[in-house]
């Protein structure tokens, strides 16, 4: 299911530029448990997370990750085209930090399985401390190869099997990904730290979503009057992104956050994200939260709900993700620190709580799925709406 892997590689991304940048400090020795749940247009996705991260000496650190995604989908573009599914995606990182002097040096390795998707990822990073501590850069390089497939049910025994005619009767689709990333962390103040970074990304081969169709005009059909028919994407995409944050530390030891976000790319989508953030610490070992992201893209180039006749274009996609959209996402979070009772290695933990409220608007994706019902006709249904809601809850300790 190729969301899952689109929104890992979003999140590494964020992780490689957007956050902190830190030269001359090894991680810290800690293990974190997470359960996550994601709820919303038809998919649920949920599953349990186990980091670990350990020093070796002065100079080493490494850690090792195991995210699972239990996922279940009758979204409407499934609903549109296929059946609801269910399926398990699994992924497997590790990771090492070397630290000499004022430079730290990382490298990873991230693996993920579904059955339809196959994803390896390589990345390294180094940073360094500068004029004093005060500034961080960091640069850093990741590389992606994929492996995609397409599922299909088998009439005879109702299994899911991988479609052996999929991409020309290969059976599988090659994509690979490069992305370079800039970061500059700048304490301004005491109490104040600037953040700016830089990504460019490459994507090279199969890049359109197998399960996903386009629709053109067809008048010939009765009700729906119009006629699915396969995506057709370029085979190349180029991003680039640049991203502002600053965060502001109060004498009562709350902090205040913002960030703006830039992103073009060469299939004509512009998108833009602020973001504000607001930390709290209350009693002695409470710290509470919240955010407010709001986020605007616009469509692709080769983007459409309903083309006018099939073959109209070199490139038509219906893919709701490169449409026109607006996003809010309200978020709140809790975080209480405990002891342990007779573990004297443990030095301090944590429990954590998360909820975020997605609401996404389109402004040129429709519900296709009413397309004959209730009056309403190809290309005039009423646009979609997605909501979902996002909970994790983790505990963390500190050995």
């Amino acid at each position: 299911m190729q969301l899952s892997v689109r929104v890992v590689r979003a999140l590494l991304a964020v992780c490689l530029t957007g956050a902190p940048a830190l030269a001359g400090v090894l991680p810290e020795d800690r293990a974190d448990v997470l359960y996550h749940r994601y709820q919303g247009g038809g998919i649920t996705i949920q599953g349990p997370s186990v980091l670990v991260r350990k020093k070796l000496g002065d100079s080493f650190s490494l850690s090792a990750n195991y995210y699972e995604d239990m996922i279940s989908s009758a979204s409407i573009d499934v609903q549109l085209s296929a059946s609801p599914y269910h399926e398990t995606r699994k992924q497997k990182s590790l990771s090492v930090d070397y630290l000499h002097g004022k430079s730290t040096y990382s490298a990873g390795i991230i693996n993920s399985k579904e059955p339809d998707y196959k994803s390896d990822t390589a990345y390294y990073s180094i940073s360094q401390d500068m004029f004093g501590d005060l500034t961080t850069v960091t640069m850093s390089y990741h590389r992606g190869w994929d492996r995609v497939y397409k599922d299909l049910k088998d009439a005879a025994t109702g299994a899911i099997i991988n479609d052996t005619k999929f991409n020309g009767g290969l059976g599988f689709a090659i994509a690979e990904h490069r992305g370079y990333a800039l970061g500059l962390s700048q304490i301004l103040t005491r109490n104040m730290i600037l953040g700016v970074n830089y990504e460019a990304i490459t994507d090279e081969g199969y890049l359109a979503n197998p399960y996903r169709n386009i629709r053109y005009f067809d008048p010939t059909v009765p009700g729906k009057q119009f006629t699915l028919a396969d995506q057709v994407y370029p085979r190349t995409r180029t991003s680039n992104a640049a991203a502002v944050q600053l965060k502001y530390f109060l004498p009562y030891r709350a902090a205040l956050s913002g960030q703006y976000r830039y992103f073009r790319d060469t299939w004509g989508i512009t998108a833009h994200t602020v973001e504000l953030g607001y930390t709290h610490p209350a009693w002695k070992h409470w710290i509470f939260d919240g955010s407010l992201r709001y986020y605007r893209q616009g469509a692709a180039d080769f983007y459409s709900d309903l083309f006018p006749r099939a073959n109209y274009s070199n490139f038509m996609a219906r893919d709701r993700e490169l449409a026109a959209f607006h996003s809010f996402t309200l978020g709140i979070g809790a975080s209480y620190e405990f002891s342990v009772p007779r573990a004297p290695w443990i030095n301090k933990s944590s429990a954590n709580v998360r909820f975020d409220r997605l609401m996404i608007d389109y402004s040129d994706f429709r519900n296709a799925l009413l397309a004959g019902q209730r009056g309403f006709t190809a290309g005039n249904e009423p646009l979609y709406k997605l909501d979902a809601n996002i909970f994790q809850v983790f505990v963390s300790i500190w050995f």
